[in-house]
């Protein structure tokens, strides 16, 4: 599948092949579509297996499900008392309408300094990075000191059911003596001016409810005064949740951030003036903004069968996601905003993590990025949103997001992730196999 090659005789390096690792990735159409079928997880996971079987690994290809497969593989180190690290990224990617993107969203196409695709940022870019790394270092003889266990899963995109948590339930063994582990969202840049860039290290990410809200009304004609309508309950109720507003609760990672922040830019920040703060963050103020307070966003509605029957339920689905520390205050809050005619399920739940920004990996983070560029400086920061961390961490692992990327200050990152025209920038992958090589030796 790939395109350009180097040249005869060439040794090849990570950097040589890390851009065709990544437009192979997105030409494999892995959308998911949240049901039990995955296209495409197959042949991602056949096509991962390939190139880390090419330089002397044993992959495991393991389905969950027909379809819905998932790559496992591990390095040996060179120092068997040190605990092992999980490298961990997904191959599934949410759904795209090609008509309403720049280059088709399955091509890969290179265009104005960019490998753009879905998936080119979320996150088929990382998964290209850790095949580059990889098999630069094994072609060369460079093993890690500690075991290296590598995870390409499906179904991060729908909560990882049938990947993440599939393999945690039922093939934990491939994971003995990990205590760390690294995937995605974090590592990107931040420029703050021409002297200092920051690179937001993931070590926290927000809990999550998808739910299901539902109301019971008294079915009727349409043309008849009807004052138990399931629809304007339920309309009323979405519409409060929509629009409310939950307090700011300030947990020790946005702390951390804010005070880093706070200290690049010679300014103080008050997390109880978002306007004023966000204003300085730019492109990534929305996914800063979100990690301040719980939300609830109303994603999806359902009633009804004809135009003139007044349906006798109403259904609507919304994106609950919470701070760690704070889910039960959330769900007490959902409860008081809906009312109690409102009923309300779970579709799926998953929990928040949080862990401190300190210790040998986080040192190797700093290090590598440093070492890359000068003005770097790693600072932690929240996930508004969640990963197959969530499932790693039941199985005792401290999980960091750090896929690093040096971006353009022009580029909206945070607006790639499920966005139209996703893109990553072709100098942004070359780096990111550059501080990830060098975190592998300081690690």
């Amino acid at each position: 599948m790939s395109q350009s090659k180097p040249a005869a005789g060439a040794a090849i390096r990570g950097e040589d092949e890390v851009v065709d690792l990544c437009r192979d990735l997105i030409r494999i159409d892995t959308s998911n579509y949240g049901d039990h079928s995955g296209p495409g997880e197959r042949r991602a996971a056949e096509y991962v297996a390939e190139k880390l079987a090419e330089v002397g690994l044993e992959p495991q290809i393991i389905e969950s499900h027909p379809g819905r497969a998932s790559t496992v593989a591990r390095i040996e180190g060179t120092d068997p008392s040190r605990p092992a690290l999980l490298i961990h990224g997904h191959t599934d990617v949410v759904p795209a309408d090609a008509g309403d993107w720049t280059h088709h969203p399955f091509s890969g196409e290179i265009a104005d300094g960019c490998v753009w695709g879905r998936g080119a940022v979320d996150m088929k870019d990382m998964d290209a990075m850790t095949l580059a790394v990889v098999r630069d270092r094994l072609r060369s003889g460079r093993r890690p000191s500690r075991d290296i266990v590598l995870a390409f899963l499906a179904d991060e995109e729908a909560g990882g059911v049938f990947g993440a948590r599939h393999l945690v339930d039922n093939h934990r063994d491939l994971f003995d003596g990990v205590t760390e582990a690294i995937g995605e969202v974090g590592g990107f840049s931040f420029t703050v001016n021409e002297d200092l860039r920051l690179y937001l290290i993931e070590t926290a990410q927000k809990g999550m409810h998808w739910m299901r809200l539902t109301v019971d009304g008294t079915a009727g004609h349409g043309s008849m005064t009807n004052k138990d309508n399931a629809i304007t309950e339920l309309c009323e109720a979405v519409a409060r949740l929509g629009r409310h507003e939950f307090p700011v609760r300030v947990t020790k990672t946005v702390r951390a951030f804010l005070d880093e922040l706070s200290d690049a830019l010679g300014v103080p920040l008050d997390p109880e003036d978002m306007e004023t703060t966000l204003a300085t963050l730019g492109g990534i103020a929305k996914m800063i903004g979100t990690t301040l307070r719980n939300s609830a966003a109303p994603t999806m509605l359902g009633a009804g069968y004809k135009v003139n029957v007044i349906p006798g339920q109403a259904t609507a689905h919304v994106d609950g996601r919470f701070l760690p520390g704070y889910e039960e205050e959330f769900l007490a809050d959902l409860d008081r905003i809906l009312g109690p005619r409102v009923r309300r399920e779970d579709v799926h739940a998953d929990k928040a993590l949080e862990t401190s920004f300190d210790g040998r990996l986080v040192e190797a983070m700093q290090s590598s990025l440093r070492a890359e560029d000068p003005i770097a400086r790693a600072v932690p920061y929240m996930l508004s949103g969640g990963t197959d961390a969530k499932s790693f961490d039941d199985l005792g692992i401290r999980c960091f997001g750090f896929a690093p990327l040096q971006l353009p200050p022009e580029l909206d990152f945070a607006g790639m992730f499920h966005g139209v025209d996703e893109r990553v920038p072709v100098d942004g992958l070359k780096f990111g196999v550059r501080v990830l090589d060098r975190f592998l030796d300081a690690c």
